[in-house]
């Protein structure tokens, strides 16, 4: 009965994501014996059809349940923001309202590129495993490239993709402390944002790669077309 329990509203928005924001309105009844039981989880939004609230829903409920006897709210509601275009994408009316509207446009008009720059990774081999997952699930091609203490991140890809991407990166526990406790990452910069243009490269294919020497790392950047993109963001890493 929801005499019983705690009901909270909770109001996010996801930006980027989709072709608008989306204000998603969330409520929560926990049971008195929660999180031993499932939440009632309640979906409205203005830009989303009933059916995909309730795949919203459906999808909540879902990762509920990996969390059951420990306290979830948080995570469920960082995990929406995570992957509610993945969700939304699955959707019936989306699927067919999508190949309408992108009838008469480029193909590239949403590849997109991203540079990023982290500044250490305590834990290599977890954090480039994580890193590649994400890419092949997001479908972005690029390089993951090693110089010396310069790690550098350059994607391709559609833009939501990217930016979802960018939301994972910013968001999940990637990396380790110095303590060796699992953390996000804070230090991260993003060098450039931009589209892909006629002269760029695309990349086939998602590469981890090292260099022994920046004239190696240069060249990576002069093959795929990207030599002004060096000059400008490369050699202030080093100073």
């Amino acid at each position: 009965s929801e005499t019983h329990g705690i009901t909270f509203r909770i109001q996010i928005s996801v930006k980027e994501l989709l072709d608008t924001n989306v204000l998603l309105k969330l409520l929560f009844h926990l049971p008195v014996n929660y999180p031993s039981a499932l939440p009632d989880i309640s979906v409205n939004s203005d830009q989303l059809t009933r059916a995909q609230c309730m795949d919203v829903k459906d999808k909540l409920l879902e990762q509920a349940k990996k969390h059951l006897s420990e306290p979830m709210v948080h995570d469920l509601i960082l995990w929406i923001q995570q992957h509610l275009q993945c969700v939304i994408k699955q959707s019936a009316t989306v699927c067919r309202e999508k190949p309408t509207l992108s009838k008469g446009t480029s193909t590239e008009d949403g590849i997109w590129m991203l540079l990023l720059h982290l500044d250490h990774m305590r834990a290599k081999a977890k954090y480039v495993k994580t890193v590649e997952k994400w890419t092949s699930d997001l479908r972005l091609t690029g390089r993951l490239m090693f110089m010396g203490r310069i790690i550098l991140i350059l994607l391709q890809g559609d833009r939501s993709n990217i930016k979802e991407y960018l939301i994972l990166q910013k968001t999940s526990k990637v990396d380790v402390d110095s303590s060796g406790k699992k953390c996000k990452e804070k230090m991260i910069s993003v060098l450039c944002e931009t589209k892909v243009q006629s002269q760029h490269k695309r990349f086939q294919t998602f590469e981890v790669k090292e260099y022994s020497t920046l004239d190696e790392l240069q060249k990576e950047f002069e093959t795929a077309g990207l030599t002004t993109f060096f000059s400008e963001f490369v050699p202030p890493l080093l100073k």
